[in-house]
């Protein structure tokens, strides 16, 4: 069994909180909760996971979507945060390996990306 050195699932207020307020408005007239419902449902579904050997998107709670990439196989690792992401410490990171053309994994909104990072440049030089 693989140590889990990071685990997360997507923000909801800090990854979007014009958004998630404007949800929160609308919950009087029951659209926003509608909306809060279906959105928690969806980042609940997507967790991404860092072992000392890969790293793993899953997605889906009825059906699933696993990919896994293999640290050594890394080619390249994106971050991206808007003005508000870096005020709350989340953002984009996608994934690219050796063996795909584009990004492998994509998560918008996962807490730390800067630490995300930080692991698998460290777990992919060893």
């Amino acid at each position: 069994m693989e140590k889990v050195l990071y685990e997360s699932h997507p923000s909801m207020f800090r990854n979007h909180p014009i958004y998630f307020s404007l949800c929160c408005i609308l919950s009087i007239v029951i659209v926003g909760l509608i909306m809060l419902l279906i959105w928690w449902l969806q980042t609940l579904a997507t967790t991404l996971i860092i072992t000392g050997e890969k790293t793993i998107l899953r997605k889906g709670i009825l059906s699933k979507y696993t990919n896994e990439v293999f640290h050594e196989n890394v080619r390249n690792v994106q971050v991206r945060q808007s003005f508000l992401q870096r005020v709350f410490n989340v953002g984009y990171v996608g994934i690219s390996s050796a063996g795909q053309a584009g990004m492998e994994i994509e998560v918008n909104g996962i807490p730390d990306p800067d630490e995300v990072k930080r692991l698998i440049s460290e777990h992919r030089e060893d």
